[in-house]
């Protein structure tokens, strides 16, 4: 590890010690030249795919893309940010679980949907007309009936 201090490639590490969270280790290193201290932290670093938009191009997955998203879909809904929070984890997990490289914003979006169909139906609604871009009421209509399953003619459901 280079020195900050005098840039010297010789350290040596004095202490180790794992996170109470034990995803982190603290490092207190110490430079054979100059003698001074510093720390270093060790993290796994899980590489998330890429994204690949509709016209083909290609991004970096962007975490706070996906929560503004959430936020718009649920905006003035009683979801707690713990509750959006937990959505975007279990997506983020679901992508890095796939071992895929790149991901499309269509399975993207197919797992916000899923995600907000269990958490908020009015959220869901939101997210699904902007997502597939509705052009009329009949195309809320169809989402909402999708939404609530199969009815019998004529009864509305509470």
């Amino acid at each position: 590890m280079k020195c900050p201090f005098c840039g010297n490639a010789d350290t040596q590490v004095v202490d180790s010690r794992v996170s109470e969270e034990g995803d982190t280790i603290r490092r207190r290193r110490r430079c054979l030249s100059c003698d001074k201290r510093f720390t270093t932290y060790e993290r796994i670093e899980l590489a998330m795919p890429s994204v690949v938009k509709r016209n083909g191009s290609r991004s970096d997955y962007d975490t706070a893309k996906l929560r503004a998203s959430l936020s718009l879909a649920l905006r003035k809904r009683p979801v707690s940010t713990d509750q959006v929070d937990s959505v975007v984890a279990r997506i983020e997990e679901t992508l890095l679980a796939s071992g895929q490289r790149e991901v499309s914003t269509e399975r993207i979006g197919e797992l916000v949907m899923a995600e907000l169909k269990k958490l908020d139906k009015v959220g869901y609604v939101r997210f699904a007309s902007v997502y597939k871009n509705f052009e009329d009421i009949g195309e809320f209509v169809d989402a909402i009936r999708e939404m609530q399953g199969p009815m019998l003619p004529g009864k509305l459901r509470k």
